[in-house]
């Protein structure tokens, strides 16, 4: 007796997507014609306020497998797929995107990894086409910076775009911090794990929700929620300095000692000296205040999201 198919969550977060959504559901319809599973998209509706909702809405009454999941304002970009793990009712999902940079035919490769007995299947980009040449560069020193800071072993040059078997979204699940970054909570909760190559396309219309600000932003989430590395920093930075004025101290009081009416030349300098402290103070007073932020923000325990609607989705939320 053959086994029942399985089901394929596609988790897709949106933000005003309406030209690309149609495109991408018939290229995600497309894709699984050639395979025996089943699939669901999961729509994610991000706080949007142009026609995407209205759309997918439609689509869901017009198609089963379409599910729409509006939340009740923008909670950002890694929380919407937070949202759709927890209401994903396949025995795998696959997160992506819907500005089609990732393009749906990948899915099948995951697929294939996936029944080898991967766990989790990442998509690792060889090229990035439409970005610019400063976002390239932050994005690769990012990587290799993060993993050098951090336990967790992220891999380099893979976004958000992979899939997750279901033990995988049952642990993350469990996982309610506030400040989210989902690559590293992937890669945190281990696994088999297992890549695919691919060359990532230029966006298919629309305007880009993750600019160079948002990009940083997402850094700064990512560095102090797994690592407290730049706290271990700033204090051997302290150590340093703090030698080093020392030394120059006792330069100064040996000096006045050996010519009393001689006067200690260099406040030049000492005066610039004193504003690098200055700023080495200011900046590690706000590296520990994004620490004691992040702490006061977990402790409230708020829910990460509130939905608004539900559009064919039946499952109840994890956890």
């Amino acid at each position: 007796m053959e086994s029942e198919p399985k089901l394929v969550s596609i988790i897709v977060p949106f933000l005003n997507e309406e030209e690309n959504l149609p495109l991408l559901y018939a290229r995600v319809a497309e894709a699984f014609s050639a395979l025996p599973e089943q699939f669901e998209l999961l729509l994610v509706d991000d706080g949007s306020t142009d026609n995407s909702p209205n759309w997918a809405k439609n689509q869901s009454r017009e198609d089963s497998r379409v599910k729409l999941l509006r939340l009740s304002r923008n909670f950002g970009h890694q929380i919407a797929i937070t949202a759709g793990m927890d209401y994903a009712s396949g025995d795998c999902a696959v997160i992506m995107d819907a500005d089609l940079q990732d393009p749906p035919e990948i899915i099948l490769e995951m697929i294939a990894e996936w029944k080898k007995g991967a766990d989790v299947v990442y998509a690792v980009r060889r090229s990035r086409e439409g970005e610019t040449f400063l976002k390239k560069l932050l994005a690769a020193g990012f990587y290799r910076f993060f993993r050098s800071i951090v336990k967790v072993n992220i891999p380099a040059d893979a976004g958000d775009f992979r899939l997750l078997d279901r033990k995988v979204l049952d642990a993350i699940s469990q996982l309610r911090e506030t400040h989210r970054f989902v690559r590293g909570l992937t890669s945190w909760v281990g696994f088999t794990q297992s890549r695919v190559l691919y060359d990532r396309h230029s966006r298919n219309a629309g305007e880009t929700k993750y600019p160079v600000w948002k990009s940083l932003r997402l850094a700064l989430d990512a560095v102090t929620s797994f690592s407290g590395a730049p706290l271990r920093l700033m204090t051997w930075v302290g150590l340093a300095l703090s030698s080093g004025s020392a030394l120059l101290a006792i330069q100064v009081v040996l000096e006045k000692m050996r010519a009393p009416d001689h006067a200690t030349p260099g406040w030049t300098s000492l005066f610039t000296l004193h504003l690098f402290l200055g700023g080495i103070q200011l900046i590690s007073l706000g590296i520990a205040g994004q620490y004691i932020s992040r702490i006061y923000e977990e402790t409230k325990r708020r829910p990460l999201y509130f939905v608004a609607s539900k559009h064919g989705i039946s499952k109840a939320p994890l956890p």
